[in-house]
């Protein structure tokens, strides 16, 4: 399904299935399957451990049952940047941040970028990247006390003027992200056109979507509008959803 990450898989699977009210979510054997999750020994530490952390709760009466925390859907957003503004407000501000790192620190360059990947970072000018998501806390808390932070310069503020669907087109390319969107529920339909069972085109239009929601940098309404097309795909995903996992 294009995530490894254990722990990924479990915040992703509960907020998918629960949606932005973050209601409790049986880890049953469809979900589990859908999500490529087994409950061995491992997973049940990761999700003890996601439980102390507080990133999702464990419902008392319940088997099997949990629910994403707002903490652990902070964390999410780090990784899946759209599902940021489907639940909050943007304030408003720009994170730019400007990193110079020489080429004899190319490993310490690529780990940066690794990190920030899911920030919904889009590049401005050489050197200059540009972000509505409020993630200059995370990237202080990042390389704090580490070689990275002499080389990094982070600012935050508000556009006094200029275009700004020129802006989100030349650092995000919001026409080719369009495109792909396009082609994604091209791929849905061909999917749900199949012969297969329910719970194999779930899986199918879910390995799919997450590939995009890789790319998707999870700009606001009022940067991009109500009516953009990530949006329209989000809530197709919760039609099928309805309807495969019926």
């Amino acid at each position: 399904m294009g995530v490894k990450e254990r722990r990924t898989k479990i915040l992703l699977a509960l907020f998918l299935i629960s949606g932005v009210d973050f209601s409790f979510v049986k880890l049953d054997n469809s979900i589990q399957s859908v999500f490529d999750i087994s409950l061995n020994q491992k997973t049940r530490g990761t999700v003890s451990g996601l439980i102390k952390e507080g990133l999702i709760e464990k419902k008392t009466d319940g088997d099997n049952q949990y629910k994403l925390t707002e903490k652990g859907f902070l964390e999410l957003s780090l990784e899946f940047p759209f599902f940021r503004f489907l639940k909050e407000s943007w304030d408003g501000k720009w994170r730019i941040i400007s990193y110079e790192i020489p080429e004899k620190k190319r490993e310490m360059r690529d780990r940066l970028r690794r990190e920030m990947q899911g920030w919904g970072l889009g590049p401005w000018h050489r050197s200059f990247w540009l972000t509505p998501h409020p993630v200059v806390d995370v990237l202080r808390d990042l390389i704090a006390q580490k070689e990275e932070e002499r080389y990094i310069q982070a600012f935050e503020g508000t556009p006094v003027f200029g275009d700004r669907e020129v802006l989100i087109e030349k650092v995000w390319g919001k026409s080719a992200l369009d495109s792909h969107y396009r082609e994604l529920f091209k791929k849905w339909h061909e999917i749900l056109s199949s012969q297969d069972e329910k719970l194999v085109k779930f899986k199918n239009v879910l390995s799919e979507y997450i590939v995009l929601l890789r790319q998707d940098p999870g700009l606001p309404k009022e940067l991009i509008g109500d009516s953009w097309i990530g949006f329209e795909g989000y809530n197709i995903f919760k039609e099928i959803k309805s309807i495969l996992l019926s």
